[in-house]
């Protein structure tokens, strides 16, 4: 069982709602002269960076910095991606439009985003960490644990954030591994979990 987790402004893509983009990553660098990025990945598994076609790009921080989603969305410009490798722990990707160093580091510091419907569709027994953010948590006991609020990287395997969702307050981190994972069932967004609500 794992988690995953046109040329510039100028191709024509709707701007979606930021509440159905994902944010996969970070520019961290320009990679070389010929415009390539490198980007600093929020998963170790990139597979839906990897595969992107298209992205968006936001050099406005999280909206938890204090910007307005309005100012934030109007920030949003779209890239074809004409290349995407993983080298040395982060993605190296070439973008339409970027064609020299000086454009590539223009870019340093944007949030790289992507529609959750271009996400490759996750193997058996994986999920992507976007898809468990928001189920309820109950255990064999059928008791409420709460609700994943956040995963995170842990070594070898993921660690649900189960708390409350409005304050945003951890109650338990359970290790998303298969002897504690019953069961997820997305439609209906509940996990089964082996675990006590004292532990």
């Amino acid at each position: 069982m794992s988690c995953y987790l046109g040329k510039m402004g100028n191709f024509t893509m709707s701007t979606p709602s930021l509440d159905t983009l994902i944010e996969l990553g970070a520019i961290a660098d320009a990679q070389g002269l010929q415009g390539q990025i490198k980007v600093r990945p929020h998963s170790t598994d990139p597979v839906a960076l990897l595969s992107s076609k298209e992205i968006w790009l936001s050099l406005i921080p999280r909206r938890d910095a204090g910007v307005s989603a309005s100012h934030e969305q109007a920030s949003l410009r779209a890239y074809k991606v004409k290349q995407a490798k993983m080298h040395s722990g982060t993605v190296v990707m070439a973008l339409d439009g970027v064609t020299d160093r000086d454009q590539a580091l223009a870019l340093k510091g944007a949030r790289i985003l992507v529609g959750r419907e271009v996400f490759p569709k996750a193997q058996a027994d994986s999920f992507y960490w976007v898809d468990l953010i928001g189920c309820q948590a109950k255990n064999l006991q059928d008791e409420i644990l709460g609700e994943v609020i956040d995963m995170t990287e842990h070594g070898a395997h993921g660690v649900i954030a189960i708390g409350d969702a409005s304050t945003k307050v951890i109650k338990q981190l359970v290790p998303f591994v298969k002897e504690v994972v019953q069961n997820v069932d997305l439609p209906n967004k509940v996990i089964i979990l082996d675990w006590q609500s004292d532990w």
